[in-house]
């Protein structure tokens, strides 16, 4: 039998996994949708990376990353639990060593890492507005009439972008619709699109950031060729996108687990599993908590939220 590792990078937006070999090799991966709900979009995730597995595979190590990593890592019993920025290092690392700056533009957040051989010196998140993500292109490319497909390779068509207001995703959706009703070509509109992200992006998640490459650009957005265009125009360097540019945080959590791994093999019948969350507010003393109580098998394992260090056995 082959050791094999599972790494899961939960978003707000998708759901990616990976299964590793000893040699850090992916011989598994999927990127579904996570649709409000992590543990379920986390099940069919699993199911469908072990129908796909070789018999003569057996799981030694699970990680989880992302927005909802401690849920699914209790749920998984996972032997690492980290968060996005250490995974997308390690994902990073493995495939290149040299790397000073990681651009990561996902579905809903985005963010910035810098290294120094290997280390992790800085680095910055923006959470708080969508503008410039994969949902808020999503959206746009919806408004226009094009398939989010073909976003980047139109973007590429233009020669003469025009300036959209993309600092706001309320601004940028009217300057958008203005624009295109004032006349201006589409082709033109999407590339001030793809140009005013890369501007938003660096005036905000790299604001006071040196930008020294190797610059490795991942997450969603990455896969917009528009995009690379124009973060390789304004930064006048080369920008490295990786064939599983989508894949990194599930990379690299899956190397740390991989690290990590149990003697025992993960069989992860997640549907044998009952897998519960309810949420409810403890006015045992006036900090009057939200307390979030985790249930496996109707079991209490777990309980989030208290201030004050009271525990919950039921």
């Amino acid at each position: 039998m082959k050791d094999c590792y599972l790494g899961i990078d939960i978003g707000s937006i998708s759901t990616k996994g990976v299964i590793i070999d000893d040699h850090q090799k992916i011989i598994k991966s999927l990127y579904i949708w996570t649709e409000g709900n992590p543990k379920e979009a986390t099940k069919r995730l699993i199911t469908k990376l072990k129908e796909s597995l070789e018999a003569n595979y057996v799981i030694k190590g699970v990680g989880t990353t992302g927005s909802a990593r401690k849920l699914i890592g209790l749920m998984l019993d996972a032997c690492v639990v980290k968060n996005e920025i250490t995974a997308h290092a390690i994902g990073t690392l493995s495939r290149y060593p040299s790397v000073r700056t990681i651009l990561e533009i996902g579905g809903q957040d985005s963010k910035m890492i810098l290294l120094n051989r290997g280390i992790i010196t800085d680095y910055s998140m923006n959470t708080l507005c969508a503008a410039g993500t994969g949902s808020f292109l999503s959206s746009q490319a919806k408004r226009l009439g094009i398939d989010i497909q073909d976003f980047g390779k139109l973007a590429l068509q233009s020669n003469n972008p025009v300036k959209i207001a993309a600092r706001c995703t309320v601004f940028a959706e009217s300057d958008l619709i203005h624009k295109a009703q004032v006349g201006y070509q589409k082709k033109d509109i999407i590339a001030g699109l793809c140009k005013s992200i890369v501007l938003n992006y660096l005036n905000n998640v790299g604001k006071g950031k040196k930008i020294v490459g190797p610059i490795v650009f991942q997450g969603g957005v990455s896969k917009n060729e528009g995009v690379v265009k124009y973060f390789e125009e304004v930064l006048k360097q080369k920008i490295i996108v990786d064939p599983d540019s989508h894949l990194m945080g599930a990379l690299g959590i899956a190397i740390l687990a991989k690290n990590n791994k149990r003697k025992q093999a993960y069989h992860l019948d997640l549907q044998e599993v009952s897998f519960d969350t309810v949420g409810m507010e403890c006015n045992q003393c006036p900090n009057n908590c939200e307390i979030l109580k985790i249930y496996k098998n109707k079991k209490l394992i777990d309980a989030w939220g208290s201030r004050c260090g009271r525990e919950f056995t039921k």
